[in-house]
């Protein structure tokens, strides 16, 4: 009788240990559950969206695929400019993007110089990234991977600068609104122009026979799709 009654008394402590562990304390209970941080997506222009979540901004831009063979002097550009030179066109006002990359807390820098000397573009590195949809799932992969060194066939390893292009006033009426030089197709940009929104703080030329980067053909979706390109600010960070 005594050893049923102490193996008894042991299950119930067990059973009682086991119950006081999965039962929360009042000051457990009393803890709020975390919330979800609810993610806002404005619309800054035609095919241009902030989204913010939380402390996290970033910049949306609406493309298309128009280039995918060839030497390449822009990554993105605007449509019915330079989609020759270009693996992405978005039919946009290139200042909208500079807009909303400010409202992402990117402060805009100093576009190239080249006299008296060369100084590189300057301002802080966005990190630029693209979406798109193949077999029915999403995509999500970093620019640099669509873009090679023309001699090493390697990916191109530079981060783009938010230079922030130049305004250029009317000369024929100065009350005019000045032209936002980027909206010529120097949107995001592999090879150096003063015009350009987005560049790379590094001398890369213009000229054709030396220019760097081309397009890495087996890695960009076809023709025509439509891209998502995501622009990061990486703040601290020039």
């Amino acid at each position: 009788m005594r050893k049923a009654f102490w193996a008894f008394a042991a299950a119930v402590l067990v059973i009682t240990g086991c119950n006081e562990e999965a039962t929360p304390t009042k000051q457990e209970s009393a803890k709020p559950a975390p919330q979800a941080v609810e993610t806002k997506k404005v619309e800054v222009g035609k095919n241009v969206y902030l989204e913010v979540n939380g402390d996290k901004r970033r910049v949306l831009v609406n493309a298309a695929v128009c280039l995918r063979q060839g030497q390449l002097e822009q990554f993105l550009t605007r449509k019915r400019t330079k989609e020759h030179e270009a693996v992405l066109a978005a039919d946009v006002d290139a200042r909208d993007i500079h807009t909303a990359l400010v409202l992402a807390r990117a402060e805009p820098g100093k576009p190239v110089t080249f006299r008296p000397k060369y100084t590189p573009a300057s301002g802080p590195v966005i990190k630029v990234s693209v979406e798109y949809t193949d077999k029915g799932k999403k995509v999500n992969r970093l620019a640099q991977e669509w873009i090679r060194n023309i001699k090493t066939k390697k990916d191109m390893e530079q981060d783009w600068v938010f230079a922030g292009s130049l305004l250029i006033p009317d000369p024929l009426d100065q009350t005019r609104k000045p032209f936002y030089a980027a909206n010529d197709g120097d949107v995001i940009c592999l090879s150096n122009f003063d015009t350009a929104m987005l560049d790379l703080p590094v001398a890369s030329s213009t000229n054709n026979d030396d220019l760097f980067f081309e397009a890495h053909t087996e890695r960009i979706p076809p023709l025509e799709t439509p891209v998502l390109v995501i622009l990061e600010p990486a703040l601290g960070k020039k």
